[in-house]
């Protein structure tokens, strides 16, 4: 009993294993639960309205705002939508989509994610943190920006949440969208003109008439 009891009460500290705590009922794999719980890498969280939650990891404290929806991974949160705010000396990243914030030093470092309405804020509220994009997306942005934005103590930055090109200015689609509509004008206007010449010249003689 015991070579099998041993091994299967270690196991949470070697999957990177945490617990959740909270004020009031939250969702934890869709099942309401009241009080505190073993959570595990893969679990989600949602917490409703008016009710705020606590992570409370190896090195790593993750405060659930309301409203939110994440999914546990050991040493990263993705968040899905919502607010949180972490404190860590583990360098433990928050992912939003195809960025990610990541802790610049192993010292105890306090940011704040919010990802609402398709914005994502991030703010360093001890120590310095970095926004790194994908791959793909950082080449992408290159074109535009640098890829990783450093966000330092005490500073506040919002990107998009998309993953993909930058938003083309208004500016440009409008200029876009007059050009394409002038030009679809002129064309449909002269298609029009020549339609009435050929009616209104033609009179009652065919085109092709049988005599010379």
């Amino acid at each position: 009993m015991m070579v099998v009891i041993l091994p299967v009460s270690v196991m949470p500290q070697d999957s990177g294993s945490a617990m959740l705590h909270s004020d009031g009922s939250v969702w934890l794999n869709g099942n309401a639960i009241t009080n505190s719980s073993a959570l595990f890498p893969h679990d989600s969280v949602q917490t409703p309205e008016g009710i705020v939650a606590k992570i409370d990891a190896e090195g790593s404290t993750v405060t659930i705002l309301p409203e939110t929806v994440l999914q546990f991974e050991g040493d990263e949160i993705v968040l899905d939508h919502g607010s949180l705010q972490l404190n860590t000396v583990r360098q433990m990243k928050v992912r939003v989509n195809c960025m990610t914030v990541i802790p610049v030093s192993r010292e105890w470092t306090q940011f704040d994610v919010t990802d609402v309405d398709g914005k994502v804020t991030v703010a360093a509220n001890q120590k310095d943190v970095k926004i790194h994009y994908e791959a793909t997306v950082a080449k992408m942005l290159k074109r535009f920006a640098a890829a990783d934005v450093i966000v330092h103590q005490s500073e506040k930055t919002t990107r998009e949440e998309r993953c993909g090109a930058p938003a083309r200015p208004a500016s440009a689609i409008n200029a876009t969208g007059a050009l394409l509509n002038s030009t679809l004008a002129k064309v449909a206007g002269a298609g029009a003109i020549l339609a009435t010449c050929i009616l209104l010249c033609r009179g009652d003689n065919p085109i092709s008439p049988d005599k010379p």
